[in-house]
């Protein structure tokens, strides 16, 4: 069973639009979270406008007041959303005073929103491992935002003594950023009764310490 089948620009079309923009921003966040609800229960493919429309309580055509079509809506959700979340995730470790804390918290929020959030969750998953993904530019540039990070901290613990000097920093990232998908996937494919953030210490251990005993 595959995640699909267990879950189951921006602009107006002509000025004569009277919608303030405090209006015009709540309705889009509206549709874009209706929309992100239906795709993590249909699957993007077999979702429609319509379904978006009725999710979100508006007429089908306010849909394109806001979002070109549905591949507008998930390329928005990549702009808009994902970004948001990463900037929470910055915000995390630059409260961090050293580089095993930073990745702590970043691990940490990292859980934390996917938990909060299980539909973005379940959205951002499944589009990441496509094999030929809508949203390929938005998505290579989140990773490289995320990536980028994960060295910054592995960089900055290796100067700091906290991390081992002699492994590959590629490496280490790909080791930290696979274990963390991993975790995310298996709590998306469980009923999710248990607290996916609690995994975030056990994961920090597991990048420090290693699966060996110390005396041998």
């Amino acid at each position: 069973m595959n995640i699909h089948s267990f879950f189951g620009a921006l602009g107006f079309r002509d000025g004569r639009s009277k919608i303030t923009n405090k209006a015009k921003n709540n309705k889009y966040h509206l549709i874009l979270d209706a929309a992100i609800e239906v795709f993590a229960h249909q699957g993007f493919y077999q979702s429609t406008v319509a379904q978006i429309a009725r999710e979100a309580g508006v007429a089908d055509g306010t849909i394109y007041l806001y979002f070109k079509n549905k591949d507008d809506i998930l390329l928005q959700f990549f702009n808009d959303r994902t970004k948001q979340v990463f900037d929470r995730f910055r915000a995390a470790v630059n409260q961090a005073d050293n580089s095993l804390d930073k990745l702590r918290n970043l691990i940490r929020r990292h859980l934390m929103e996917f938990q909060r959030d299980p539909n973005m969750a379940v959205v951002y998953q499944v589009e990441t491992h496509q094999s030929s993904r809508l949203a390929e530019a938005q998505i290579r540039e989140m990773a490289q935002m995320y990536q980028d990070l994960v060295s910054e901290i592995i960089e900055a613990g290796q100067q700091e003594g906290s991390i081992r000097k002699d492994l590959y920093v590629s490496l280490v990232k790909r080791f930290i950023l696979g274990a963390v998908d991993e975790v995310i996937n298996t709590w998306l494919h469980s009923d999710r009764n248990y607290d996916l953030v609690s995994m975030a210490d056990h994961l920090v251990e597991l990048f420090v310490k290693g699966i060996g005993t110390s005396d041998k």
